[in-house]
């Protein structure tokens, strides 16, 4: 008896050994239940707090004591409730959701320092095919208004609309020229034929890829107006058809840190373009079964490795081809029964202004002309383009400095007026383009102008000297 008093606590203190052993299993088990619950349960949410084990009215006792310890009630393993809303994937906006609208408004002002802002009937006046408020009447006008819907419609389509709310138009009411009229410049889609968006073709009405200036932004462009040379391609710069645009990524990462350093880049077009359009120009009914054929290529190269000044340099070079059937529209109401050629090459080159660019264009070809001495229209050479240098002067006071000289030169028929009429002009423009705030540019301008009115009823060519002015804003 005294044997078996004297083994009573080794028994006890083996009972409540096991005892111990065994919750500890039941926690392991417990704990193992809900880890594997939280990793098949991501997103959801967190499971309801474990109870804590609980403890009987009995203390625990230390195996000093001799006390058998209370046994721990095992906590059943929660089930995991999931969340409607964290468990289901976040609900992707719809399409109408993702489009931006953005736009800017230019307001000109020029005056006239000396020239030949008037003249005989007959004679020439000081006259441009940009800005038709280059005038003996002067005044204010807005040179543009566009509004721009823009943005993807799917992981592989994206849209583009551009209204332009300040365009003119004659006879809608006698003879008085009318002003601040919409007009449709843009509507297309880019259908994007890889995942890294390189590769895109292009439907619809848009810009035409002949010319490195023609394709930049007028609300990106330094210099007023575009020259006369390279726009007299693809006046008002569109057309309706396919093109289609690849970008290499060793490319775009070159023009992404261009743009990131403030660089004014030719816009939202690749490397290599090659296109289809009906080749009568914006907004105009096709007049022919033929379609303009148009390519165009341009490249970017890094001059780094050349060290010291060329250190972040970029040069870009490149060149567009184009071949057409166009039937130019006649004084007498009409537009031309014949088919004349249009084709033309041009190159372009630039240095990027980090500070100090220079930025130069050049074509040559044939295209309809208006024939003084047949008085009919004709098929004749044409060539001309521009040079420019530019110096970039950022300013944490006073905000961005752009000042610029540009001269420009062209000889050729110009089809966006009536009859084709020859053009012949020689200009200098001094400028400085000032950016106070990424909304607001102000351009201050002096030109040299010589040319040739745009009116086949006019000869000669008129000479002046203009202050010309611009506030931009951007929105």
């Amino acid at each position: 008896m005294a044997g078996l008093i004297a083994l009573a606590p080794e028994a006890a203190q083996a009972q409540s050994n096991a005892e111990l052993q065994r919750q500890i299993d039941a926690l392991k088990a417990q704990v193992e239940a809900l880890t594997s619950a939280l990793a098949a349960g991501k997103g959801a949410s967190a499971p309801a707090a474990v109870p804590a084990p609980s403890v009987g009215s009995a203390a625990m006792a230390t195996p000093a004591t001799g006390s058998a310890p209370t046994v721990l009630a095992a906590a059943p393993v929660p089930s995991p409730v999931a969340s409607p809303t964290a468990q289901s994937p976040a609900k992707s906006k719809a399409w109408y959701e993702k489009l931006s609208l953005r736009g800017y408004t230019q307001m000109r002002y020029n005056a006239f320092l000396s020239g030949d802002d008037t003249a005989p009937a007959g004679v020439s006046r000081l006259r441009s095919v940009h800005d038709s408020s280059i005038s003996d009447r002067g005044g204010f006008s807005l040179r543009r208004a566009r509004l721009v819907l823009q943005g993807d419609v799917s992981d592989r389509v994206s849209l583009y609309l551009q209204s332009d709310f300040a365009t003119a138009v004659n006879n809608q009411a006698g003879s008085e020229r009318r002003e601040g009229f919409a007009q449709l410049r843009d509507a297309y889609a880019d259908v994007f034929l890889d995942k890294g968006k390189s590769l895109r073709l292009r439907f619809g009405q848009s810009k035409v890829p002949f010319g490195w200036e023609n394709m930049q932004s007028s609300s990106n462009r330094l210099t007023l107006d575009r020259s006369d040379a390279i726009n007299s391609a693809v006046p008002s710069e569109r057309d309706l058809g396919v093109v289609g645009y690849y970008t290499p990524p060793s490319v775009q990462k070159i023009w992404d840190r261009l743009g990131h350093d403030g660089q004014k880049l030719f816009g939202n077009y690749g490397a290599f373009g090659v296109g289809v359009f009906n080749g009568q120009g914006t907004n105009r009914t096709e007049q022919n079964r033929g379609l303009m054929k148009v390519a165009f290529a341009t490249w970017p190269f890094e001059l780094d490795g050349l060290g010291g000044a060329f250190e972040g340099q970029v040069v870009e070079v490149g060149g567009s081809a184009m071949l057409n059937d166009v039937q130019p529209e006649l004084r007498s109401g009409a537009v031309s029964s014949v088919a004349y050629k249009d084709n033309r090459v041009g190159v372009h080159a630039m240095l990027y202004p980090q500070p100090f660019g220079i930025q130069a264009e050049w074509n040559w070809g044939k295209g309809p002309e208006f024939d003084r001495d047949t008085q009919l229209i004709d098929t004749k050479k044409l060539n001309g383009g521009y040079v420019q240098m530019m110096y970039r002067l950022p300013t944490e006071t006073v905000g961005a400095l752009m000042p610029y000289g540009r001269w420009q030169h062209y000889r050729g028929g110009w089809k966006g007026s009536t009859s084709a009429p020859r053009l012949e002009t020689d200009e200098f423009e001094m400028g400085v383009e000032w950016q106070p705030w990424k909304a607001l540019e102000v351009t201050i301008a002096y030109a040299r102008m010589k040319r040739a009115e745009a009116d086949e009823r006019r000869t000669g060519r008129a000479e002046g000297d203009l202050i010309r002015t611009q506030v931009q804003w951007n929105y």
